[in-house]
């Protein structure tokens, strides 16, 4: 008998619940995403669980909203990843390690050094998530007076991972000799100095850190437009995206599976990990009963607030009982915009119930018991909708005990989730292959 298709979890923690309600719950450890004791906690319960990773968003600057909705927000104050992330690979040692960090405002050199590090620390766990950051604020802090058009964050995110994974092949994995008698410590014959220059980047190189344990760290990617998808088929090994329902997800996944073969790179090497939001009750009224508390703790503000954000368009101004006008392209996240169109447009909703539920959490949601949410995970599984799943949880620590204790040990009856890791690295436990050296080929 063939051996059934198994889960990845890879677990969204920063913020460490993206409901907004999620601090204001009873019980909820409030200041969880600033709380180094709390993560630690958080991430030895998910290695527990064999969850394949712990994902880490970033925002390189405070959420583009008045302060009279950022007052209320729990993701105002996090540690910056790399820094958190490098103290979270001392107290672990299987579960994944996957640090956003942009394209548009960092550089290649400095980006290729931190990430091996980090890979080298963890013994082969960490992972980079692309993102092209769509906050225009950012831009204020790294000396732009405007936002980077979407079209151009493409085109440097594109030759930016050139660059990167060429440093990342500096050194031959053989190159460090270290022969005490010879004096010898590395042979410069397997050394390659990159000399990149392109559109957007000169960069000489080579990396002075040797080459990553896994080769290069895995590489995550969450855009979901047309530009996002392409990338993502020829750079991506992780791609965490949004689908509303499971028909989408099925879209998305046979879309971006599709265009791989043209990239030259298989169809398995490459994970689709929809974000899901999960809500466990012992009954499913109860874990209903769950999500509308969380929802009712989601201020007016900050409901407007968020849903300005995904439109990048201030709709604080509009009648809230009426219904979005048309709302112009921006410079703004595409996906994020469509997805939020397309929910107003189906379910016909006013402003302000568009704006509490996108501030609450209007993505996918699993809201039931251990046995129906695993069902719906199996059946993304089973019918090509995803390869797993990235969890998040609706507070801290309580949703996330909730999960570990209860669906994950039905994930393992089913026979669909690990119950020890495959290996050491974070490539290994996703079955993903080590990538060759292209200047050093074995």
């Amino acid at each position: 008998m063939a051996a059934k298709r198994q889960l990845k979890l890879g677990a969204f923690m920063r913020p460490v619940s993206i409901h907004t309600g999620a601090w204001r719950y009873p019980g909820a450890q409030k200041d969880a995403n600033f709380n180094l004791a709390a993560l630690t906690a958080y991430i030895r319960r998910l290695e527990e669980a064999k969850f394949d990773a712990f994902f880490m968003a970033d925002h390189l600057a405070v959420l583009n909203m008045p302060f009279e909705a950022l007052r209320r927000s729990h993701t105002v104050t996090s540690f910056e990843p790399f820094t958190l992330l490098s103290a979270l690979a001392a107290t672990t040692s299987r579960i994944g390690l996957v640090a956003t960090a942009s394209t548009t405002f960092e550089q290649p050199f400095n980006l290729a050094r931190r990430f091996a590090s980090l890979d080298h620390i963890s013994n082969g766990r960490a992972g980079w998530n692309i993102v092209t950051t769509s906050n225009p604020d950012a831009a204020l802090n790294f000396g732009l007076d405007e936002q980077v058009a979407h079209a151009d964050r493409y085109a440097r995110a594109r030759e930016f991972y050139d660059v990167v994974t060429g440093l990342w092949d500096s050194f031959a994995d053989d190159a460090f000799i270290r022969d005490a008698d010879s004096g010898i410590y590395f042979d410069p014959n397997r050394l390659h100095v990159l000399n990149h220059k392109g559109p957007n980047f000169s960069v000489r190189g080579p990396l002075h850190i040797a080459r990553p344990v896994q080769g290069w760290p895995v590489i995550v990617q969450a855009g979901a437009s047309p530009a996002g998808r392409q990338l993502a088929a020829e750079t991506a090994e992780v791609v965490f995206v949004a689908p509303s329902n499971l028909d989408d997800g099925r879209q998305f996944y046979a879309d971006v599976k599709g265009r791989l073969a043209a990239a030259g790179r298989e169809r398995d090497h490459l994970k689709i990990l929809p974000g899901a939001f999960v809500v466990v009750g012992e009954t499913v009224e109860e874990a209903r009963a769950i999500r509308a508390h969380l929802d009712s703790l989601v201020h007016a503000e900050s409901a407007i607030a968020s849903l300005s954000i995904a439109l990048g368009h201030d709709v604080s101004r509009y009648d809230p009982d009426g219904y979005l006008p048309d709302i112009p392209e921006t410079e703004a996240t595409k996906s994020a915009r469509e997805r939020v169109l397309a929910l107003a447009e189906r379910e016909k909703l006013t402003i302000r119930a568009l704006a509490q539920r996108l501030g609450g959490y209007s993505g996918l949601s699993f809201v039931g018991t251990a046995q129906t949410i695993a069902d719906g995970m199996q059946e993304w599984l089973e019918t090509d909708g995803s390869d797993g799943f990235n969890v998040m949880f609706p507070y801290l620590p309580g949703g996330l005990d909730a999960f570990v204790d209860k669906v994950v040990p039905e994930l393992q009856r089913r026979g669909i989730f690990r119950t020890e890791y495959e290996g050491e690295t974070l490539r290994e436990n996703l079955g993903l292959p080590r990538p060759a050296n292209r200047f050093f080929p074995a």
